[in-house]
């Protein structure tokens, strides 16, 4: 035999080799849903096709696929994905002792089956998600960078920064290959841009709908324009280019618009109602009483002048000196002397005593 047929016939036992599943491949789960194109490595799943360890599963932009493992363990894969069922080591019937898978890029939801949480491992780009009986959605971005949201129970992810907790539900870290994981905070529709992506974790936005026990009770707040509304948008921002194959098509004449029917007339506006008389103003308060003023203090007596000390008394005048009396006239001495004291004259004298003469003279 030629060396020609024999190189033929063992490239074609290669071919073959390579597309069984070999002996330590073992079947661990079974597909429970496919939509549009999902493949494994013999090509396209089917439901109820058998998913071996070591097995890389592929979607394509629009597909998703839904399994099954032995142990219970369920997981989702999302449009775009690509993971590989990279460790499964059976424990019993019921458990395994190891299952690892490594998520390559795409989007996730994994729900923890019977096995203890120690028995789980997921590695992703940018660290390792340790399980803790629990239910979360990831993301891996082509990148690296990965997300990861908590739905249920409780989650570890250990980057190259160390490792943080998720313990509330919708919490989310994001790591990156380089820069390590963050702190968990609540997730929010701003990280889909950190993660370049409007499609990243779509089972909480909404855009891509799972079926039976794969569904969560919570969107977190991501719920958002579908996928074919952002796809109106921009084929309404860019417009198709012209197929040059085809022969423009005149466009169609304007169809002439029917006269639209008269305006039907309006009611007459019903009278308003009388407004209602306002209600009389609360007599007010009476005023409190000004408060006594306090009566004004008496003033301080004016203290008693000084007496006036009494005027030295008059002295007495000196006594006039009595005048001298007149000589008698002679030979009228009784008469002249009577007249004198009655204060009248008779003007039979020239003479008269001092003081008496003018009185009587007054008195005429």
């Amino acid at each position: 035999m030629s060396s020609l047929p024999l190189a033929a016939t063992a490239a074609v036992a290669i071919a073959l080799y390579s597309t069984m599943p070999t002996s330590a491949a073992e079947e661990v789960g079974e597909a429970v849903l496919i939509k549009t194109d999902v493949t494994g490595a013999n090509g396209p799943l089917t439901v109820k096709a058998p998913v071996y360890r070591d097995e890389r599963i592929r979607t394509s932009n629009s597909g998703l696929g839904q399994f099954v493992f032995r142990d219970g363990t369920k997981l989702a894969v999302g449009w775009g994905s690509s993971v590989v069922i990279d460790k499964f080591v059976f424990d019993d019937s019921k458990s395994v002792k190891k299952l690892t898978i490594k998520a390559v890029k795409g989007t996730f939801r994994w729900i923890s089956g019977n096995s203890k949480s120690s028995a789980y491992e997921i590695v992703t780009p940018a660290g390792t998600i340790g399980v803790r009986g629990t239910v979360f959605d990831f993301f891996v971005g082509a990148n690296g960078t990965t997300a990861v949201v908590l739905l249920s129970g409780s989650a570890q992810f250990c980057g190259s920064n160390g490792c943080r907790q998720l313990k509330r539900r919708c919490d989310c870290v994001i790591a990156t290959r380089s820069g390590g994981v963050t702190d968990p905070k609540r997730v929010n529709r701003g990280m889909l841009g950190t993660l370049g992506s409007m499609r990243a974790l779509p089972f909480l936005s909404g855009n891509q709908q799972l079926s039976g026990g794969f569904q969560s009770s919570t969107g977190c707040g991501l719920s958002m324009a579908s996928l074919r509304e952002m796809d109106q948008n921009k084929s309404v921002s860019q417009p198709a280019a012209p197929n040059p194959d085809r022969p423009d098509v005149p466009n169609k004449p304007d169809t002439p618009e029917k006269p639209g029917k008269p305006d039907k007339p309006g009611k007459p506006d019903n009278p308003g109602k009388p407004d209602k008389p306002g209600k009389p103003d609360k007599p007010g308060k009476p005023g409190k009483p000004d408060k006594p003023g306090k009566p004004d203090k008496p003033g301080k007596p004016d203290k008693p002048g000084k007496p006036d000390k009494p005027g030295k008394p008059d002295k007495p005048g000196k006594p006039d000196k009595p005048g001298k009396p007149d000589k008698p006239d002679k030979g009228h001495h009784g008469h002249g002397g009577h007249h004198g004291d009655n204060g009248k004259g008779n003007g039979h004298h020239d003479g008269s005593p001092p003081g008496g003469g003018n009185a009587g003279n007054d008195g005429y």
